[in-house]
């Protein structure tokens, strides 16, 4: 914290400003050797007056271990060992950190798998390939779309947009925001692929949108997404831009799926936009192909709503 100071242990100010380690990370195997160690010290140096803070860790996360296909713990001794240089070269650098934070829960540990690398690897490919036909040297990169049908790229309007994929790339920035905080690597991936088939399915897609999206991923897949960055006219480090923030507006779902119920059974399943009223989302479910026959021949006494949820026949 000030190493070169001749006058003192540490100018106060210094340690003011870097206070506790703010995460400590590393295995549960390690914790009389590291953990107990460390906080020996800075207790002993706490009580010597020499430090500020009681505690060196402002919060501890113990990961789980990467065993062996076996399911035993990896060693030489045992042959098991997994070359992490061989995984480079055969699927890249970007595919092994995205796989091993796929693998599972953090705390959790997990046998390797060469088999299931391939499908990071995939995933790695297609955000390749999408972000390849978007910076395009033929396009217009202040307002380009790219057809998900066809390779053909077409440039439209600032405001035309693709709604559903919009509203997954806000859910996906929200998701991996959060995530990322609680050290749920692998169920950020997880959102980051659901996210990319969204754009893939979408009729148009926006650089500034996929932008976006390669942000949130370049801590997973540093190396290919600092390519992609640069390919779409960026001069700093993407790893220097400012963290994306998700617009709440942009999340609400284009169309939202609620139950139908006659007599409190549910007898089907209706499909509705934030902009239909009360009446007319009640007037759907009277004439819903799977509703019409319980109705038949019944007096319809009254029909109840609950917005968003379920609408309720009483016959």
């Amino acid at each position: 914290m000030d190493p070169t100071n001749k006058k003192a242990f540490a100018d106060k100010k210094h340690l003011k400003y870097w206070k506790e380690v703010d995460m400590y990370v590393g295995g549960q195997e390690h914790a009389t050797g590291h953990l107990l160690y460390a906080r020996f010290w800075h207790k002993f140096l706490f009580d010597m007056g020499y430090v500020p803070t009681a505690e060196p860790f402002r919060a501890m996360k113990n990961q789980g271990m990467i065993l062996a296909t076996d399911g035993r713990k990896m060693s030489k001794r045992w042959g098991n060992v997994i070359n992490p240089d061989e995984i480079v070269k055969n699927y890249g650098a970007d595919t092994l950190r995205v796989y091993e934070m796929f693998m599972g829960p953090f705390e959790a540990s997990q046998p390797w798998s060469t088999e299931s690398i391939i499908g990071s690897r995939r995933f790695i490919e297609r955000v390749w390939k999408l972000g390849a036909r978007l910076a395009s040297k033929d396009m217009d990169l202040k307002g380009p779309r790219i057809s998900s049908s066809t390779s053909k790229l077409e440039a439209r309007p600032d405001h035309f947009n693709s709604k559903s994929s919009e509203a997954a790339l806000h859910k996906t920035i929200k998701k991996v925001t959060n995530d990322i905080k609680d050290f749920a690597f692998n169920t950020s991936i997880s959102s980051m692929m659901i996210c990319i088939n969204e754009m893939e399915k979408a009729e148009y897609v926006s650089v500034d949108d996929f932008k976006l999206f390669l942000q949130i991923l370049a801590p997973f897949a540093p190396h290919m997404t600092e390519e992609l960055w640069h390919e779409f006219g960026e001069k700093k480090s993407i790893h220097l831009s400012k963290w994306p923030k998700y617009n709440e507006k942009k999340i609400v779902e284009e169309t939202l799926k609620i139950g139908v119920s006659v007599n409190g059974k549910v007898r089907a399943e209706l499909a509705i936009t934030p902009e239909m009223t009360e009446e007319e989302i009640k007037a759907m479910a009277h004439k819903d192909e799977g509703v019409i026959k319980w109705l038949e021949g019944k007096e319809i006494k009254r029909t109840i709503y609950v917005k968003d949820r379920l609408v309720n026949i009483v016959v």
